[in-house]
């Protein structure tokens, strides 16, 4: 039977499309405090300040391509012949656009969450401070993304995929932010492969078997096309 890959990808995957990753020395938590602009407490405490960081990374994002990368991951869910999962920390939507299936742990800069009633639907290009739930109508929107604090989504069926891996490839992620830092470490103990792709090492590349680095928009079409020839 063939193989079953599941991947994790991070913000470092869409660097190479222009949008900012966020613990670089560049990245977008040296310009804002993840306490003030990604937090429940931060929306309670500032909505209309909240709101506007997530218009301008939604502006962004809509205005960025996939990268090589994302092709590759998508050509490789098309192409092999085993089941391969892609599972993001990413809210951008360039996995999509470049025509991969994935789950987004981390949910996605175009919805938008009630707060009040739970009622999901797509974000609108800008929201305000007390922007209104179309279903409940109560000034409870914002943007459908897991803040610090927050518990990421489909956590059990990510876990099922994980430990029914034989391979766990983690692409572009810092390996600092749990329970995604926690993967590679869940697939360690199973006995399960590990891969790390990355721009260069990190603090977390001792826990893979193997690491590979290099810029994403190369490294990964690279490691996809010597798979894929088997």
């Amino acid at each position: 039977m063939a193989p079953k890959i599941v991947i994790l990808t991070g913000a470092g995957i869409s660097a190479e499309s222009g949008l900012g990753t966020f613990r670089d020395k560049d990245g977008i938590w040296t310009k804002h405090r993840i306490e003030d602009v990604a937090t429940p407490e931060a929306f309670a405490r500032n909505p209309l300040l909240v709101q506007e960081f997530y218009n301008a990374r939604r502006a962004q994002a809509a205005e960025a391509r996939p990268n090589p990368a994302h092709a590759a991951l998508a050509e490789l869910q098309r192409a092999h012949p085993g089941e391969v999962v892609i599972v993001t920390q990413n809210v951008d939507g360039l996995h999509e656009a470049a025509g991969a299936e994935v789950l987004h742990m981390h949910g996605a800069l175009a919805g938008a969450l009630c707060g009040a009633c739970d009622h999901r639907w797509e974000a609108p290009a800008a929201m305000g401070a007390e922007e209104p739930c179309p279903a409940c109508h109560r000034p409870a929107a914002r943007p459908d993304v897991v803040w610090f604090g927050e518990m990421p989504y489909y956590m059990e069926e990510i876990l099922d995929h994980l430990l029914s891996a034989d391979l766990f490839v983690a692409i572009g992620t810092s390996g600092n932010v749990y329970p995604a830092a926690g993967f590679v470490e869940e697939a360690r103990v199973a006995g399960i492969e590990t891969l790390e792709i990355n721009l260069e090492a990190t603090e977390a590349s001792a826990l893979f078997d193997r690491t590979l680095t290099g810029p994403a928009s190369e490294a990964v079409p690279d490691w996809v096309a010597g798979l894929l020839r088997g």
